[in-house]
């Protein structure tokens, strides 16, 4: 199963975009599924506030446990995660128009007539699978140009 056909899977079993995309990689980098199905369980819709996309927040905890910064005096880790972590953010709002959830659905979801609005336009159910796509396939892109970089140096 491909990383988007996993996220897709898990989206569609009620979980948060958040885990959806940080479970379809957690495996790869050493995070057991069901502890990223918990790390990303208040992530999602925004952090319930319709602020950064889940989607992308489950995304950048990927390319965290990929290249983030663990060891003090590391800063070369520092520095690679911040650029993955702006490459990121700047590829899914070239894509998508934003990635500020409320923006992306065009209302208030920290809000119940904003949540009402979402569900009454299907939003969720038809909108949020592609931001959970296409997080998942702008990481995918961020880490092979990653490791096509490391073969050149």
């Amino acid at each position: 199963m491909t990383h988007v056909e996993e996220a897709l899977k898990l989206f569609e079993q009620k979980y948060h975009c958040s885990q959806a995309v940080f479970a379809a990689f957690s495996e790869e980098y050493g995070i057991k599924k069901e502890y990223a199905l918990k790390i990303g369980g208040c992530f999602g819709s925004g952090m319930r506030k319709g602020e950064v996309c889940g989607a992308c927040t489950g995304a950048l905890m990927v390319l965290g446990l990929k290249y983030g910064k663990s060891k003090i005096d590391d800063i070369e880790s520092k520095i690679r995660s911040d650029k993955v972590c702006d490459k990121f953010l700047e590829e899914f709002e070239k894509e998508n128009g934003s990635y500020i959830c409320n923006t992306l659905l065009g209302c208030d979801i920290s809000t119940p007539e904003g949540i009402q609005y979402a569900q009454d336009k299907e939003l969720f159910t038809t909108f949020c699978p592609k931001m959970v796509e296409s997080a998942v396939k702008i990481t995918e892109k961020i880490l092979i140009e990653e490791i096509n970089t490391q073969k050149k140096s």
